[in-house]
């Protein structure tokens, strides 16, 4: 291993000696000098001399928590580039190896999503959420055989918050608008490099030049070795969620002989030793525990204050009677991983948030705003006044009861399941109607239309 590690480095060492990804020579062909690169390392130059250079120019003339975030950004891909260096010039290497190698992709996107989170309260909080819910997209590199569909997968998750920021500044500012053009294209070029150059899976070379060099490990290398937290960077693909478990098992050849298929004795073990991850967040930072010596999770105290112009309720377990009242039109509130609780709001405010909440319910006056819901489960919300438009996203069970001056409310949904809406009768009693999660696509001959569609029985 250490001579293939060594073999890996020093070509790498090259490349990244010839290109100083994005911050090189506006105009230069990156890459270029010291000897000519693949074409499919070519092709991702573009990638990066195009959207990439202009997402981050504009995150730049946006500025603040734009702009850091875009370093980051920028960073991924440079690590990105490097890592598609060395695979132009060497066969796909061992199992240990490729992790060290994905390491520095991994580590830029998990940066990327802590600064997200790190900032819940900053004014341009739906760029973060935007760019924090897609780059993951930047996994697909660990991702066979199917690598673009991923990154498609990806960039669908962060419509919501482009579409909120496209909603918040389209009559306000157009530099906003072009930075969600700009991001988004950078996806859409990247599923076309993908389908072009890897489309089964990141391409390696088919020869390989002195694999027997020696490796100092006393020097310094651009390839930091964290092998034993591969499980945390590699995504995983399969019924929509993006943990991460067993994907370096997915990138290993192993022998017949330790195939569970091929050997029985193994699967027990194997159906003992796999823990079973869930979660929409992925590259977790958190080491996940073998199964049966789970510690219990840390509780975090219950929060319920008024933090400038927003209501903070965070942490509360079984608390049935909370309340926020002498509200304000400018007010917000943000409710966050919450369980087992309800909360009424009286008066009249601007929003409402419930985020990463389980059977959690809201009863509430007025809202000039939106409600929004967002990786919730199980969350009954019930309408005492009026409200123009109610968004639920990326949350499983939803009951909305409306009241009969809100019956005009928006319902905007997308990767939700199990959403009903409740509407009042002349008796007081509501009728349940459900919100369609299946729908249908033709095409007419000139654009497509999509209808929902009702499942029989």
């Amino acid at each position: 291993m250490a001579a293939e590690l060594a073999s890996l480095v020093q070509r790498l060492e090259v490349a990244v000696g010839r290109l100083e990804v994005v911050s090189g020579p506006p105009g230069g062909a990156a890459g270029s000098t010291g000897g000519a690169v693949a074409p499919f390392v070519e092709a991702y130059d573009d990638i990066i001399r195009g959207p990439v250079a202009q997402y981050v120019a504009l995150s730049q003339q946006i500025g603040g928590d734009v702009q850091k975030h875009a370093d980051m950004m920028k960073q991924a891909f440079s690590s990105q580039r490097q890592l598609l260096a060395a695979a132009s010039s060497s066969q796909k290497p061992s199992d240990p190896v490729l992790t060290a190698l994905l390491q520095p992709v991994s580590k830029a996107i998990q940066q990327v999503q802590a600064f997200r989170e790190q900032n819940r309260t900053s004014p341009l909080f739906n760029h973060l959420s935007a760019v924090s819910e897609s780059v993951p997209a930047l996994g697909w590199v660990a991702m066979a055989p199917k690598p673009g569909p991923y990154v498609k997968e990806m960039q669908d998750a962060a419509m919501f918050y482009t579409n909120r920021v496209l909603k918040d500044y389209k009559e306000k500012d157009k530099m906003h608008v072009d930075w969600v053009k700009a991001y988004v294209s950078i996806w859409t070029e990247l599923q076309n490099y993908i389908k072009q150059h890897h489309t089964t899976g990141l391409s390696w070379s088919k020869t390989v030049s002195n694999p027997n060099r020696t490796w100092n490990p006393n020097r310094t290398t651009s390839i930091p070795l964290f092998v034993a937290d591969v499980h945390l960077v590699l995504p995983s693909s399969g019924s929509g969620r993006r943990g991460l478990c067993g994907s370096a098992q997915r990138l290993k050849h192993v022998s017949d002989n330790q195939k569970t298929h091929k050997n029985p004795a193994l699967r027990g073990q194997a159906a003992q030793a796999a823990p079973v991850r869930t979660g929409p967040k992925p590259f977790s930072s958190a080491t996940p525990r073998p199964a049966g010596s789970a510690a219990p999770t840390r509780t975090l105290p219950p929060v319920l204050e008024l933090e400038g112009k927003k209501w903070k309720v965070e942490n509360q377990e079984g608390a049935q009677g909370l309340v926020i009242s002498n509200t304000e039109l400018k007010q917000v509130v943000y409710a966050f991983k919450c369980n087992q609780s309800t909360l009424q709001v009286k008066g009249k405010i601007n929003s409402i948030t419930i985020d990463s909440c389980k059977k959690m319910g809201l009863v509430f006056d007025d809202v000039v705003g939106i409600v929004e819901v967002i990786n919730c489960r199980d969350v009954k919300i019930q309408v005492m006044g009026k409200i123009p438009t109610i968004s639920i996203n990326k949350t499983d069970g939803c009951h909305v009861y409306l009241s009969k001056d809100s019956l005009s409310c928006e319902i905007i949904s997308a990767k939700s399941s199990e959403m009903n809406i409740l509407v009042p009768n002349k008796d007081g009693e509501f009728t349940e109607l459900p919100v369609p999660e299946q729908f249908k696509t033709v095409w007419d001959g000139q654009k497509l239309v999509t209808t929902a569609t009702e499942i029989a029985g």
